[in-house]
């Protein structure tokens, strides 16, 4: 089944060219089925490329989804033109009386500010506040999974010496778990970020257990108790360049930065980069979608109930 997306969204052209199935809202509204509703808190400045990239990853599924796409009121996006957000964004004012199956919150380039200097930061913390009454499963993305168990469980961040970039192996701990399902004992994920969460104060935590990590990068993702909150440190949902654009964008802007590693081959900048996670990506999201929400949510939303 497809992905249900508003009829003009810029991401179904590039999507239908790579054979993925999307329906328009006019073709869906002739189906009897409850799509699963999944709400995409887009913090990204290419707010076009992100929502893009975490299309294709819900879209290897036999559900009907329906994804609604938002934005902060209380920051205003400079790299998106004020046409698409009129289009096809809404904000939290707009949509929070409704109940969603699925909460995506993205990362954000911010991670090096304190939390509470955040534009936005009181905002989020309302929507991260009412996901835990109104959303049946969270997946919060690289700054948005550290601000998610700093605001939920009071776990900070720390500066990296400097940035993280690069795709790394990554061990699951937890291979039991219906998250890494069909997967082999590791996965590969692109990380770039400039901090991290201290192990200790998430392993210590009665509510949380780790279930993946790495020798290299340290703790990649986090579970909640109840399966309701997840937390991934790295970005499974970037495209095969995009670590590269953004190597070449900070090279241009005088930052001096280290080569991603593991990523280009032979460590070199002028060939064309790996992609080897976009499986792993797939089969993330798509148990995601089928274990902890379509097979534990509600069929009526109005019957949500969320344990705290």
């Amino acid at each position: 089944m497809p992905i249900k997306i508003s009829n003009d969204l810029p991401a179904r052209a590039i999507l239908e060219n790579e054979h993925i199935f999307v329906m328009t809202e006019t073709r869906a509204l002739h189906q009897d089925i409850r799509p699963l509703k999944i709400l995409i808190l887009n913090l990204m400045p290419n707010k076009i490329e992100t929502e893009t990239q975490l299309l294709r990853c819900l879209s290897n599924t036999p559900l009907q989804i329906e994804v609604t796409l938002m934005q902060t009121a209380s920051h205003k996006a400079k790299n998106t033109s004020p046409e698409h957000l009129l289009n096809f964004y809404t904000t939290f004012d707009e949509i929070k009386n409704q109940q969603f199956d699925g909460l995506i919150i993205t990362g954000a380039p911010v991670e090096q500010m304190p939390y509470e200097y955040v534009e936005y930061w009181d905002e989020l913390c309302a929507i991260m506040d009412w996901s835990k009454e109104n959303v049946f499963s969270t997946l919060h993305i690289c700054w948005g999974a550290q601000a998610g168990l700093y605001h939920h469980y009071g776990i900070n961040k720390k500066i990296l010496p400097k940035k993280l970039s690069g795709v790394f192996k990554v061990d699951i701990l937890t291979e039991k778990s219906r998250l890494f399902h069909g997967m082999d004992d590791y996965l590969y994920v692109p990380q770039s970020r400039h901090t991290a969460v201290e192990r200790d104060e998430v392993a210590n935590h009665p509510d949380l257990r780790i279930m993946s990590e790495s020798d290299e990068v340290g703790i990649h993702l986090v579970g909640d108790k109840h399966g309701r909150q997840f937390f991934i440190m790295g970005h499974h949902e970037y495209d095969r360049d995009t670590l590269a654009n953004e190597y070449k964008r900070d090279v241009l802007r005088g930052l001096d930065p280290d080569v991603p590693v593991h990523y280009f081959p032979d460590d070199n900048p002028e060939k064309e980069p790996f992609a080897r996670w976009h499986v792993y990506a797939s089969t993330l999201f798509t148990n995601w979608l089928n274990y902890f929400v379509y097979q534990t949510t509600p069929y009526e939303l109005k019957d949500l109930k969320v344990n705290k």
